[in-house]
């Protein structure tokens, strides 16, 4: 037997708050919620993504793939909190099942993101008596100072190392590189993408979603070759979201981290002190 681990009632009472006001706020702007499936046949797109087994199968590591197909099926707003797994994922700030809040709505963009995402982290902040956050707008290019380093290595040691812990106010990034995209919308050299910091936490990450299902799959395709030469399995080609994206509106939709979104809210700074403990 382990030992239990104390639970924080204040916290569970702040994180029912925040939830239910993200709900409200949801719901008075025409989102729908629907439910997902949990145990998927295709855990994921990126390659850094490690997803639980379930008996041959996964569980999800978000519900982005089943949205989209809902969102092609003809409901324009839609939204999901629920739980999601990724393995070797642990820490202050990680947790191997933590609970998104994924939405998506059409005939929009990546930028039609930013006043939804300040509304609905402007009514969670009142549910728990916070500050209304006021969010910056940057783009990568300000942020390496006009120049994007061309190769991954450079790119993410320069972020790790000198540029995320810079990003301690609330901030939306914009303008990732195109190689950057997942499942982005490409313009240019940049893809049409958004990150969202607030209280030093990555807390979202959004899109301007593709919609071209041959791009789609040779993305899958370029993922599993990546992970192949690491050694991994590579992530299982989902026909369902492919076929999904070539009859999907224009749309945009971001997913946020409900755990990290109350401890930037609350001043928690360790993910275990938001979720009921094991």
């Amino acid at each position: 037997m382990f030992p239990e681990a104390p639970i924080d009632a204040h916290r569970l009472r702040q994180r029912a708050a925040i939830v239910h006001a993200v709900r409200d706020a949801l719901h008075a702007d025409g989102f729908l919620e629907v439910h997902p499936p949990i145990v998927v046949d295709g855990p994921a797109l990126e390659e850094t993504l490690e997803p639980v087994r379930a008996d041959g199968r996964f569980l999800h590591t978000s519900p982005e793939f089943a949205l989209k197909r809902v969102l092609a099926a003809g409901l324009p707003r839609i939204y999901s909190i629920v739980p999601c797994f990724r393995d070797e994922e642990h820490g202050r700030h990680h947790a191997r099942e933590f609970t998104l809040l994924e939405l998506y709505f059409s005939n929009a963009g990546y930028l039609d993101l930013l006043p939804v995402v300040e509304g609905l982290v402007a009514a969670a902040a009142r549910a728990v008596h916070a500050p209304v956050p006021t969010f910056s707008r940057r783009t990568v290019a300000e942020l390496f100072g006009g120049a994007v380093p061309e190769d991954d290595e450079t790119f993410f040691f320069r972020w790790v190392d000198s540029i995320e812990p810079t990003l301690t106010e609330p901030t939306f990034v914009l303008d990732y590189p195109a190689r950057h995209a997942a499942l982005a919308e490409v313009r240019g050299d940049i893809s049409e993408r958004l990150e969202v910091y607030l209280g030093g936490l990555e807390l979202g990450n959004g899109f301007s979603e593709l919609r071209d299902p041959a791009e789609l799959r040779a993305r899958f395709l370029r993922s599993a070759a990546h992970r192949t030469a690491l050694g991994r399995a590579p992530h299982p080609v989902d026909e369902g979201v492919i076929d999904a994206s070539g009859r999907m509106p224009r749309a945009t939709g971001i997913a946020i981290g409900v755990d990290r979104l109350v401890m930037a809210l609350t001043g928690e700074t360790d993910i275990a002190r938001v979720q009921i403990p094991r």
